[in-house]
């Protein structure tokens, strides 16, 4: 019995890092495939209609966070998409939990998407702007639409995912939830069956009753 208990557990120990790391290796190479494509084959400011103006090619380098805001800090950015990576690969020694290995691993191709781009693109190390080129006008509602690109896709899908084991409680260790419900449950049985014990001077009145010495 312990033998069968034990081998998922080892199992699920080393799949779900496994997980997180193909999502991260997908998201980062869809990335930069396709941001190498743009590079080769688009002109800088050109915009290609694909599905009308619904979705749109337009190449511009994005020196700023996602979907191109905050410009002029590259720097910044590069520092902070490098730490994210950092605490991302620490946590993987405690992760256990697939929904939250979706979650880092969409976090993780997404942001070293964008910190490849800041290393080695112009003009150059370590403030190399970013390759954006998916263009939605219709998701702005009327405001300048933002360009993006797969990183930033892969970047908030992530964080909503974030959104969703946050407010489930689901621990990043796999480990049982503890509902307060079912605490508050367990505890109130656990009184009532000690209410049901008797008391020491119940069992000696009892013991009187019987003749008992």
């Amino acid at each position: 019995m312990t033998n069968d208990v034990a081998v998922p557990a080892s199992g699920r120990r080393r799949l779900v890092p496994l997980l997180l790391l193909a999502v991260a290796v997908v998201v980062y190479a869809a990335d930069q495939l396709t941001k190498n494509w743009v590079v080769s084959h688009l002109t800088e400011g050109e915009s290609v209609p694909v599905i009308g103006d619904f979705l749109q090619w337009h190449f511009v380098r994005n020196p700023g966070a996602a979907f191109s805001f905050a410009s002029g800090s590259t720097w910044i950015f590069t520092v902070l998409a490098a730490l994210v990576v950092v605490v991302i690969l620490w946590q993987i020694r405690r992760l256990r939990s697939i929904p939250w290995a979706l979650f880092l691993g969409m976090l993780l191709g997404g942001v070293l998407g964008n910190l490849t781009d800041r290393l080695t693109r112009p003009p150059g190390f370590p403030e190399g702007h970013v390759v954006d080129f998916i263009l939605t006008p219709w998701m702005w509602l009327g405001f300048n639409p933002a360009i993006y690109n797969v990183a930033d896709i892969g970047i908030v899908t992530g964080m909503g995912l974030f959104v969703i084991v946050s407010l489930l409680g689901l621990p990043i260790d796999g480990s049982p939830r503890i509902r307060g419900g079912e605490a508050a449950e367990d505890g109130s049985v656990g009184d009532e069956s000690a209410s049901d014990e008797p008391t020491a001077g119940e069992r000696a009145a009892e013991g009187e009753t019987d003749g008992t010495p």
